[in-house]
């Protein structure tokens, strides 16, 4: 039988990370693939470095929490394929989550309208969504 949470209780441990995270969170949009986990050194190269707002997460509701706001980067870093993502805290090195990125309706982690991105390109982050498991 499989441990089960109520809703109340996964979006207390939704809205845990984005405290434990901080304000003003970076998160970086990479190339190749995602390391093994946060702890591991980062791969790829960065494509676009994304300031996030003090308040970049909505309340969770219903065991989900969306990004809040518009996520853009007004000047891409590099020139190249955006694989995945790392998600850091203020200090822009200490990695917190991690996971995939595919173009709108790709079925990543975390979508952008073109993950195929030229220097100095406008990067714009149309979704992103963590989701509580134990329902």
């Amino acid at each position: 039988m499989a441990i089960q949470l109520s809703v109340t209780v996964r979006n207390a441990r939704l809205d845990a990370i984005e405290t434990a995270i901080s304000t003003s969170a970076k998160l970086k949009i990479r190339t190749g693939a995602q390391p093994a986990d946060c702890a591991a050194a980062d791969s790829g190269t960065v494509l676009a470095t994304f300031d996030l707002p003090a308040d970049y997460m909505a309340a969770a509701g219903s065991g989900a929490k969306a990004k809040a706001g518009t996520w853009q980067e007004t000047s891409a870093d590099a020139a190249g394929t955006a694989a995945h993502f790392r998600l850091y805290a203020t200090d822009g090195t200490t990695c917190h989550l991690q996971g995939s990125v595919t173009a709108t309706a790709g079925g990543g982690d975390l979508t952008l309208d073109n993950v195929v991105i030229a220097l100095a390109q406008v990067v714009t982050i149309t979704a992103f969504t963590l989701t509580d498991a134990n329902a």
